[in-house]
């Protein structure tokens, strides 16, 4: 028999209680490596060699640049301009891509396949987003209607949020949603109904096609979908250019 903290346990289970001890040290270890803690709390990846990782154990957790992925997808990703609420780029020009986890890319790849067959498609505002600028955002507006709680890491840091719009195809014209992207009014509620018409249905036709191939409507943002996080995605902090050399 082995004392341990004064109690008499068989020595067998001394054994068994070592050695969970080590791979509890070895777990931890492992995590320090994966992941870096945020000032909010949020365990986040912020390195390639975490990050490939995490897609070598899921390869659904993969990003992929949806200009890559989609035919005639339309991209104007808002932080990547001074065309934003925070009137500045937070994205660097150059490197700036649309990126999903993979679930959420395929589902997109059949959105858009629908809405072509009626002349239509689709235009990008914003989809994956480095936490560091959802910090930023929450810095600055701390209301959790229209900006993610760093507390808790955003859709969009995990590669399964989009921010879009319907355009024609014709025309390449996006068409009237009642109001732009980035409104923090209740006009951009999907509950708003004191619109057109045809604004409705506009709003309408993204909702129903959205949900058709998976993904769930931000009742504060007409433009804002994400994809249900079945699979633990991590929250993310890497950089566009890190995300290309990977891809």
């Amino acid at each position: 028999m082995v004392v341990f903290q004064g109690s008499k346990i068989p020595k067998q289970f001394y054994s068994a209680i070592t050695i969970a001890l080590f791979f509890l040290i070895d777990f931890s270890t492992v995590f320090a490596q994966h992941f870096t803690t945020s000032s909010y709390g949020v365990h986040y990846i912020s390195s390639a060699k975490s990050y490939k990782q995490t897609i070598k154990a899921d390869s659904n957790k993969k990003m992929y640049n949806l200009q890559q992925i989609i035919p005639g997808i339309i991209v104007d990703l808002r932080y990547a301009s001074s065309q934003n609420f925070v009137r500045k780029s937070l994205y660097p020009v150059d490197a700036a891509a649309p990126f999903l986890r993979l679930p959420a890319a395929k589902a997109l790849q059949l959105v858009q396949q629908e809405l072509k067959t009626e002349g239509l498609g689709l235009k990008i505002f914003d989809a994956y987003r480095p936490y560091s600028v959802t910090v930023q955002f929450w810095e600055l507006v701390k209301d959790e209607r229209y900006v993610a709680n760093p507390a808790k890491g955003s859709g969009h840091n995990r590669g399964l949020a989009i921010d879009l719009t319907i355009i024609n195809l014709s025309t390449g014209k996006e068409v009237d949603m009642g109001t732009g992207f980035d409104n923090f009014t209740d006009t951009a509620h999907h509950s708003f109904t004191q619109l057109s018409q045809s604004v409705l249905q506009n709003r309408k036709r993204l909702k129903e096609v959205m949900m058709k191939y998976g993904f769930q409507p931000l009742e504060t943002e007409w433009w804002h979908y994400y994809w249900p996080n079945d699979r633990n995605y991590e929250v993310l902090d890497l950089n566009f250019s890190q995300l290309r050399r990977i891809n």
